[in-house]
C-alpha cells in the first residue's frame, strides 16, 4: 500500500518536472473506484451486439456520456431511426474512468442551464422513466477560497445562482470547519457551499440512458467500429454525409454525430472534417478508507488546483497541473485502458490535498486512475454541424466535463440536428466558427498544430484559475496581425486576442508591451519570461474592482467625447455578397430593408427561423468596381458590402453560407477581411480633421449619416462610411492593406493639433454601452429577438418583403414580449461586469448580460433581460413601475431603469449636432 506522505517524499519535486517522464514512484494498482463497469458485462465476442441496419435517420458514433445523452434526447424528441455505434462497449473510451462530478455553478448563464438539465436527467428523469438508479449522489459541493479575489469570484456565482434557483451559501472558515471537520482552515478566506451538487456514476448513467433510448426506439450497437464515412457532393457543390461504413455493413444516413471523444479527430478525418482537439493524460488517485469522511461534500480547492471527490468512505484526489502529459499517438485499440501514473507530474495535487485535509498524509492510496481525455484550445466543447460537410455534427472535446455537461449538451445537440440550430445560445461551443473550417477558430489556427497545442495547454493549466473579466491568453498569440499592428505597438498598445487577431485593447503610457512567444508557464523545460511587461499589465488587471488602468481608459473615452479618437478596427470581418440574386438573398437574410441605392448603409440584424438574432452588422449597397480590387470589386448583378465585428465574423460567414446553400441563391460571398484595414475616427472634431485628409465634402448635406462613398485620403483610395459604434459624429475608413499606415499617419498628423488620441476596444466597450449600442453575444444573442432587445426598428415589418425569422417576430409581436432588455444605472460607482442578479420589488427578475462604466455620465451602466415573475408580458410600463436593485457578489445596489439611452437619448451627436 502507498501512502500520501510516502508518495510526497518519493516523487521528484513537481516544481521542476521532467517533461513526459515516466519515473517510478509509489506503487498502487490501476483501477477505477466504481463497483460496476460495463467492461465486465461484455460477452467476450468481437461480433457486433446486433447487425447494423441498412439505413438510419441519424448515426451517433461513440458510446460515452455525450453519445448516450444525444441518442437519448434524439429519441425523446421523437426522431425515429437513431443508431448509436460503439467500437467496443459503452463508456469504454474516456467516460468509464471519469470522476463524475457535477457542480451547478459556473461563470456562464448558459452553462448553469446546461448543468441544471444534466442534473435533472440523472436525478429525476431517468429514474422516473426506467425505474433504475443512475448512481446520482447528492452530497453537496464546497468551493475553497484562500484569498479575497477567489471568494469574490464565488460570490459572483452565488448571485447568478439566485437567478436560476441554485441554493448556495458563503461560509466563514469556522462554519466550513463545522461542515467538514477534517478540513484544515488555517489558510482559508472563506468557502462557497452548494448543497445540491453531487456525483454521477458513469456506468449507471450511461446504461440507464441506453435503456431509456432503446425503449423509445433507438438502436445501440456495441463492438461495431466505424471504418469510413461516405461523403457526396450535390449539384450545388456542397458536400453532404451519405453513409457510414462499418466492418459489419454500411448504413445509409444523412446525419452523423461525432461523439468519439479522444478519437474524434480520427473519425473526423474519415469525412474530411478537421476536429481541433488534443489528447492528454488526466489522473486522480483513490485513497483507502478515511474515518469521518462519509457524507462529506465534494471539494474544489481552485487555488491548490485540486479536487476531493467523495468515494464512499474514501476520497478521489485529482486536479489540473501546469505540465500535463500529451498523448501523442492515440491508439485505436485503447478500450477500458489506463496509463501508469507519472508521480512527478501528479505530485502537486498530493501536496494541495494534504494541506487541505491533513489526515490524507497518513492515508493509503488504494488505486491510481490515469486515462485519456480530450482538450480544446479554449477549454470549451466542440459542437454543431461541421462547415466542411453538411450533416456531420460534432459533440466532442469536453475537457473532462462530458458527464456534467452531457445532459444539457446532448439535448442541445439533438435540437440542433432536428431544427438546424440549438435551443439555447451555444455560440461559445459552435464548431462552425472557422473560415472555412469553424466558427470559433479561423482555419489558420486550426490547421496550426502548434497553436492548438499551446492554447490547449494553457486552457488546461489555467482551468482552476480565477476567471477575471479582462484576462487574455498568453498562448497562441501574434497569429493574425492587422496592418497597423507594429505602428500601434510602438505607441504603447496593449493588445487583446480575438479569433486569432491581435486587436487594440488600450494604450499604456509606459511604452511598448509586446506579446512574447509562449513559455508554457515554465513547464517542459521552457524558461519562464522575466520582466514580461505584457504579462505584468495583465496581472495588474486581475481584480473584480476597477482595474488600475481605469483612468487611462477614461481618458481615451473622454477624448473621444470631447475631441476625437482613432480606433483601429481592422480585425472586422469584411465580406461582399454579389451576384445575380444578391438582392434576393439580401432581402431574405437581413431583417432591415437594405435594397436601397448604391451609397447607402443600413444597420440590420440577421435572424434565425425562431426569430433569434444571429448577428447585427452594417450592410452597404455598392456599385461594381475594378477586377481584382478588394476595395471595390468587379461583379455582375447586385452587390453588398458587409462589415461585421471581427470576433463574430466567422459565425456570420457560416450563417450566411448555410442560408445561401439551403435557399440555393445564385450569388457569392467573398471574404476581404485580410485585404482591407479599417480605422474609425470619432468625436466632435472628426469632421474638422478628416476634411483635411479626405478629398470629399463632409458636410451633413453632402455626406449624411449612414452613407458611404469611395474617395481618396493621403493619395490613397478608401471607402469612407459615416457611421458610429460609440455615439459620436465620425467616419470609418476602409483602406487597402498596403495603404493603411500611410492613411493612419496622415489622420494622426492632421489631428495632432486638435488633441487626437489612439483608443482601443476597452474604450469602445464603455462608449458603446453608454450610448446603448448592442454587442452581439453579450446583450444580443441567438436566443434573443429584436423585439426583446429593443431593435424592432431593424425589422422591415411594414413592408411585404419576406425575411428569415419574420413569421416568428410577427407572432411574438402579436402575443406580447415576455422578457425585455433594460438599461440600468447605479448612483454608487461600483464595478460590474455581467452576471449580476436583477431584483425588482424584492424578487429576482433576471441577470445582467453586459456592464461597464460610462465616463461621460459618470455612472455604472448595466444591461440585462428581465421577466415578470407573475408570467405576464413585460411592457414599458412594467419596466418603469418597478423598484430595482442589482446584486453584485451578494451585495445589492439601488438601480434606475431606463427606457432610452442615458447618454444622448435624442441621437443628435451622431448626426453632427452638438
Amino acid at each position: 500500500m502507498s501512502y500520501m506522505s510516502r508518495a510526497w517524499r518519493a516523487a521528484a519535486p513537481w516544481r521542476n518536472p521532467r517533461p513526459f517522464s515516466s519515473a517510478p514512484g509509489p506503487t498502487a494498482k490501476k483501477s477505477v473506484p466504481y463497483q460496476k463497469t460495463l467492461q465486465e458485462e461484455g460477452p467476450g465476442s468481437r461480433e457486433p451486439s446486433r447487425p447494423p441496419p441498412k439505413s438510419a435517420q441519424v448515426v451517433v458514433v461513440g458510446g460515452g456520456s455525450l453519445g448516450c445523452q444525444t441518442t437519448y434526447h434524439l429519441a425523446k424528441m421523437g426522431v425515429g431511426g437513431v443508431v448509436l455505434l460503439e467500437r467496443d462497449r459503452l463508456t469504454s473510451g474516456t467516460t468509464w474512468h471519469t470522476a463524475g462530478l457535477l457542480w451547478q455553478l459556473r461563470p456562464s448563464d448558459v452553462e448553469v442551464e446546461l448543468l441544471a438539465h444534466t442534473r435533472d436527467v440523472v436525478s429525476r428523469d431517468l429514474p422516473a422513466e426506467t425505474g433504475l438508479h443512475t448512481g446520482w449522489l447528492e452530497n453537496g459541493g464546497l468551493f475553497i477560497a484562500s484569498n479575497k479575489q477567489r471568494l469574490d469570484e464565488y460570490k459572483r456565482l452565488m448571485s447568478l445562482g439566485k437567478v436560476y434557483g441554485v441554493e448556495s451559501h458563503v461560509l466563514t472558515p469556522s462554519q466550513t470547519k463545522d461542515l467538514y471537520p477534517l478540513m484544515n482552515i488555517d489558510d482559508l478566506y472563506g468557502t462557497l457551499y452548494v448543497p445540491k451538487d453531487g456525483t454521477m456514476d458513469p456506468a449507471g448513467t450511461c446504461s440507464t440512458l441506453a435503456r431509456a433510448a432503446t425503449a423509445r426506439g433507438a438502436t445501440i450497437i456495441e463492438n461495431c467500429p466505424v471504418t469510413g464515412i461516405q461523403v457526396r457532393t450535390d449539384d450545388f457543390g456542397v458536400k453532404r454525409v451519405h453513409a457510414v461504413e462499418t466492418a459489419h455493413g454500411t448504413i445509409q444516413t444523412p446525419c452523423v454525430v461525432n461523439c468519439a471523444g479522444v478519437w474524434a479527430r480520427a473519425l473526423g478525418r474519415l469525412a474530411g472534417v478537421h476536429v481541433p482537439l488534443v489528447a492528454m493524460h488526466h489522473a486522480y488517485v483513490v485513497t483507502e478508507r478515511i474515518e469521518g469522511i462519509q457524507n462529506m461534500p465534494n471539494v474544489r480547492d481552485h487555488d491548490a488546483s485540486v479536487y476531493l471527490r467523495l468515494q464512499g468512505d474514501a476520497l478521489s484526489v485529482g486536479g489540473y497541473e501546469s505540465n500535463p502529459i500529451f498523448w501523442e499517438e492515440v491508439s485505436e485499440k485503447f478500450a477500458f485502458g489506463l496509463f501508469d501514473l507519472d508521480w512527478d507530474v501528479f505530485m502537486q495535487h498530493i501536496e494541495g490535498a494534504v494541506n487541505r485535509v491533513p489526515v490524507l498524509e497518513k492515508t493509503g492510496i488504494k488505486s491510481t486512475v490515469c486515462g485519456p481525455e480530450s482538450f480544446t484550445a479554449d477549454h470549451k466543447p466542440l459542437m454543431g454541424e461541421a462547415p466542411e460537410v453538411r450533416g456531420f455534427f460534432l459533440g466532442c472535446g469536453f475537457n473532462s466535463a462530458g458527464m456534467m455537461l452531457g445532459g444539457g449538451c446532448g439535448r442541445e445537440l439533438a435540437h440542433w440536428i432536428i431544427h438546424g440550430r440549438p435551443e439555447k445560445d451555444m455560440y461559445g461551443y459552435d464548431i462552425r466558427q472557422m473560415l472555412p473550417s469553424s466558427r470559433r477558430f479561423h482555419h489558420s489556427l486550426t490547421d496550426n498544430n502548434r497553436w492548438i497545442r499551446e492554447r490547449s495547454h494553457e486552457s488546461y493549466a489555467k482551468n482552476y484559475s480565477v476567471v477575471f473579466p479582462h484576462d487574455e491568453p498568453l498562448a497562441g498569440r501574434n497569429v493574425r496581425k492587422d496592418p497597423l499592428h507594429e505602428e500601434l505597438l510602438r505607441q504603447g498598445c496593449v493588445f487583446q486576442e480575438r479569433h486569432g487577431w491581435e486587436r487594440p485593447g488600450w494604450f499604456s503610457p509606459g511604452g511598448a508591451a509586446p506579446v512574447l512567444d509562449y513559455d508554457y508557464y515554465g513547464a517542459y523545460g521552457h524558461q519562464r519570461h522575466r520582466d514580461y511587461t505584457y504579462n505584468r499589465l495583465l496581472g495588474d488587471e486581475y481584480t473584480f474592482d476597477f482595474p488600475p488602468h481605469h483612468d487611462i481608459i477614461k481618458n481615451e473615452c473622454l477624448t473621444c467625447r470631447n475631441a476625437l479618437a482613432l480606433f483601429d478596427m481592422s480585425y472586422f470581418g469584411k465580406f461582399y455578397l454579389v451576384g445575380p440574386e444578391a438582392t434576393k438573398a439580401a432581402d431574405w437574410l437581413f431583417s432591415a430593408d437594405v435594397s436601397k441605392a448604391p451609397g447607402s448603409t443600413v444597420y440590420t440584424c440577421m435572424l434565425n427561423q425562431q426569430g433569434g438574432v444571429e448577428s447585427d452588422l452594417t450592410v452597404s449597397r455598392i456599385s461594381p468596381g475594378a477586377p481584382g480590387s478588394a476595395l471595390a470589386p468587379a461583379f455582375e448583378g447586385d452587390g453588398y458590402y458587409l462589415a461585421i465585428g471581427g470576433a463574430v465574423a466567422q459565425h456570420n460567414w457560416s450563417h450566411i453560407t448555410t442560408v445561401l446553400q439551403d435557399m440555393k441563391f445564385q450569388c457569392k460571398l467573398l471574404d476581404c477581411s485580410e485585404e482591407l484595414g479599417m480605422m474609425s475616427i470619432q468625436g466632435p472634431l472628426s469632421r474638422v480633421v478628416l476634411q483635411e485628409v479626405l478629398d470629399t465634402d463632409l458636410s451633413n448635406e453632402a455626406f449624411p449619416f449612414s452613407t458611404h462613398k469611395i474617395t481618396t485620403a493621403a493619395g490613397c483610395q478608401v471607402r469612407a462610411m459615416r457611421l458610429s459604434f460609440v455615439g459620436e459624429m465620425g467616419w470609418e475608413l476602409h483602406v487597402p492593406r498596403a495603404d493603411c499606415v500611410k492613411v493612419y499617419r496622415a489622420v494622426m498628423e492632421a489631428g495632432a493639433r486638435h488633441g487626437i488620441a489612439n483608443a482601443g476596444y476597452r474604450a469602445i466597450d464603455s462608449l458603446s454601452i453608454e450610448k446603448g449600442y448592442r454587442h452581439w453575444h453579450a446583450d444580443l444573442r441567438p436566443d434573443d429577438t429584436p423585439l426583446e432587445a429593443g431593435l424592432a426598428f431593424t425589422c422591415k415589418l411594414k413592408s411585404s418583403i419576406p425575411f428569415l425569422g419574420r413569421e416568428a417576430v410577427e407572432a411574438q409581436k402579436a402575443k406580447g414580449i415576455f422578457r425585455r432588455l433594460v438599461c440600468f444605472t447605479t448612483e454608487e460607482k461600483v464595478p460590474m461586469f455581467g452576471l449580476e442578479a436583477v431584483w425588482r420589488d424584492g424578487k429576482v427578475v433576471g441577470h445582467i448580460r453586459r456592464a461597464d462604466f460610462g465616463f461621460a455620465i459618470d455612472k455604472t451602466i448595466a444591461y440585462g433581460y428581465i421577466r415578470d415573475p407573475a408570467g405576464g408580458p413585460v411592457s414599458l410600463d412594467f419596466v418603469k413601475s418597478g423598484s430595482y436593485e442589482l446584486e453584485r457578489m451578494g451585495v445589492t445596489f439601488p438601480a434606475r431603469a431606463h427606457t432610452k439611452s442615458p447618454f444622448d437619448p435624442d441621437n443628435k451627436r451622431v448626426k453632427g449636432f452638438y
